[in-house]
């Protein structure tokens, strides 16, 4: 290779300055982002929407998904929004999210509406599945799960991103693609009230800065992941989502005094690869996408499956309908509470089976379906999900993979495909996130959140529904808004932070050294069970790691350079998390939190939300009531009659 296929192929823009100015500024290309960049445009405001990568394939969704939960107002459902609402908050045992989980069930299908103006696909118009069970032949929608009560429909994802930035576009959304949101400008006026200014960024192949000026601000960035987990060999496989999908926003929000609750959660992680395990999706199962598969075992004998009061069920069909006086059961997404009592093939729970006399390894075992199912789960719901269409399902079609003729192997110990330790966790599984009231806004004035941001977070539905809603109460206070000053200073300092590792020469740290640091401290002192005396020692680690490695980190460009500050984002969410668990003295089975300084179980008295925010170096925490949301009908129609006046006028029409 000559000298000059080694060199950057980007203009060098570091040190270069420009200011963005807007009505609304949107932080994070995701499904979020771009919908409530839409809601912001369709106010008539100006919109400038910054994504770390190319928006029309970033995020969580960048590649697909192959359902949308919570549809509860289409035309064939059976439940409605405050029904399925509530389940998700019972579900959780009331640590969740009720604001964001109503606006999901009572305008995600509007959402869905919405792509399928803009281009996505959302029902099978060519009738591939005309007379499937599934398969409402009048609508053409096409249902999970549940075939009865219809709340979750299939849908090409795939096609989404794409017929998003074509409509951001046609809105007229300024896009700023390859560009990081890095740090919150936020003012404090006289009685101490913050307000947003905006924020401040780095184009990640140019290191230009970005200064971006506006009225409201909208975080819409994702979940914290490789906290606890990553391989430095393997990073594309360190998390179920996208590699540059890391928390960015929680970190900033923190550094800016933004609130937080349910930070203390952690589950067991599941849900990654992690360099141990097994792609997504890849082995045969029967949860979520491949939900619900036959499975055999290793002689080919199929295991029952039974319904919620333990009767075996005969027929395929009889999988997908709630057992006799169920309403309904909920099942896909975040939400994965079992229809059956009995731990069995839905749940794989090897260790039961096996003491039913069935014998490793299990198969997923597609050819004892109907045509219909088959095709379903492997043509499309494989062929749609996130980090499945091209390594699973192409990649296994074209090496000769048939689901008429073949099993595929359930690898590990459980559907996930990967055996992990107790003290490797995730955020999944409806994790913290930002506290907010009923405009999404959070405790900064003009600073709201929404989708993967939120805390109790959910899946596509929800980071539309509530990217949407936050797009268009954030218009309403840009509307009666003026621009606000911000500090030159903290301009300044964001910029020394940023380029820091540009020029630090001779042995310093990468980024990846750091993140393994991290991960291994997060496992050795914020595991499965925790203690004060643990969780300290945990701080004071990655505090001497702010203090003796982050002035030594080293990077050669502007994308290693992102790199390092993704790491240092991961850094400041650890540290978030920590501080989290020490304020929590109790254990609690609904959070997966376990201390043994404090073993007693969800006391009444700890059955509440604990916010916590950072104040000038100090951390400040107050507790909210679990159900501090009210009548989530009343409540949000009280607030939502131009919306709701706006859908009747459509349906109308």
């Amino acid at each position: 290779m000559s000298q000059s296929e080694y060199l950057w192929p980007y203009e060098n823009e570091v040190g270069q300055e420009e200011t963005i100015t807007s009505d609304v500024l949107v932080l994070g290309g995701g499904l979020s982002g771009c919908f409530a960049a839409i809601a912001a445009a369709r106010k008539g405001q100006s919109v400038t929407l910054v994504e770390k990568g190319a928006t029309e394939k970033s995020g969580s969704a960048g590649t697909g998904f192959d359902h949308w939960e919570s549809a509860c107002t289409n035309p064939c459902s059976k439940v409605t929004p405050e029904e399925i609402a509530w389940a998700y908050v019972r579900e959780q045992d009331g640590y969740s999210n009720g604001i964001a989980h109503y606006i999901e069930c009572r305008e995600g299908y509007d959402r869905l509406l919405d792509l399928e103006t803009f281009g996505g696909k959302v029902r099978d118009t060519e009738g591939e599945f005309a007379g499937a069970e599934f398969r409402d032949d009048e609508t053409k929608l096409m249902f999970a799960y549940d075939y009865k009560n219809k709340f979750t429909i299939r849908v090409w994802g795939s096609t989404f991103k794409p017929a998003l930035v074509k409509e951001l576009k046609r809105l007229g959304v300024r896009i700023l693609d390859r560009t990081e949101a890095t740090g919150l400008l936020v003012t404090e006026d006289a009685n101490g009230k913050k307000r947003g200014a905006g924020a401040m960024g780095m184009d990640v192949h140019t290191g230009k800065f970005y200064v971006f000026r506006a009225k409201s601000t909208i975080l819409t960035m994702s979940r914290p992941a490789r906290v606890w987990l990553f391989d430095p060999d393997l990073t594309g496989l360190c998390e179920f989502r996208p590699m540059q999908s890391i928390g960015s926003g929680h970190a900033m929000g923190w550094r800016a005094g933004v609130e937080f609750t349910m930070m203390e959660k952690n589950v067991r992680a599941e849900f990654s690869a992690a360099g141990r395990g097994f792609p997504p999706y890849g082995t045969g199962n029967n949860h979520n996408t491949w939900y619900a598969a036959t499975m055999v075992d290793a002689r080919g004998v199929e295991i029952p499956y039974v319904d919620r009061d333990g009767r075996e069920l005969k027929s395929v069909s009889e999988r997908y309908y709630p057992a006799p006086g169920q309403k309904f059961f909920l099942k896909g997404g975040v939400i994965d509470n079992p229809k059956y009592e009995y731990r069995g093939p839905e749940t794989l729970d090897f260790e039961e089976l096996t003491k039913r006399g069935y014998q490793l390894p299990f198969y997923a075992d597609l050819s004892r379906m109907p045509d219909a199912e088959r095709r379903v789960i492997w043509g499309m719901m494989v062929g749609e999900e996130g980090k499945t269409k091209v390594p699973i399902y192409q990649n296994y079609t074209e090496r000769g993979f048939d689901p008429k003729v073949h099993c595929l192997q359930s690898y590990g110990t459980g559907w996930q495909s990967a055996s992990f330790l107790e003290q490797e966790r995730q955020f999944f599984g409806a994790p913290g996130g930002i506290m907010h009231d009923w405009d999404l806004m959070t405790n900064i004035d003009g600073v709201y959140a929404a989708g993967d941001q939120l805390y109790a977070s959910d899946c596509a539905g929800f980071a539309c529904a509530t990217g949407y809603y936050a797009g268009r109460k954030a218009s309403d206070h840009a509307s009666a808004s003026d621009l606000v000053e911000f500090s030159q200073e903290a301009v300044q300092a964001e910029k020394d932070r940023l380029y820091a590792p540009l020029y630090n020469e001779g042995d310093g740290m990468g980024w990846k050294e750091l993140n393994m640091a991290i991960a291994k401290a997060m496992q050795n002192y914020c595991g499965g069970v925790k203690c004060e005396a643990l969780l300290k020692e945990g701080l004071d680690l990655l505090n001497s790691f702010e203090r003796e490695i982050v002035p030594n980190l080293t990077a050669a460009n502007p994308h290693e350079l992102m790199r390092t500050h993704e790491v240092l984002d991961i850094l400041t969410v650890a540290q978030l998390v920590l501080y989290a668990s020490l304020e929590r003295k109790s254990s609690s089975e609904p959070l997966s939190f376990q201390r043994s300084d404090y073993p007693e179980m969800d006391p009444a008295a700890d059955r509440k939300h604990i916010v916590i925010r950072r104040e000038n170096g100090e951390i400040c925490t107050r507790d909210v009531s679990l159900d501090f949301f009210g009548d989530l009908q009343m409540e949000y129609e009280k607030r939502n009659q131009d919306y709701i006046r706006e859908v009747a006028e459509y349906e109308k029409n």
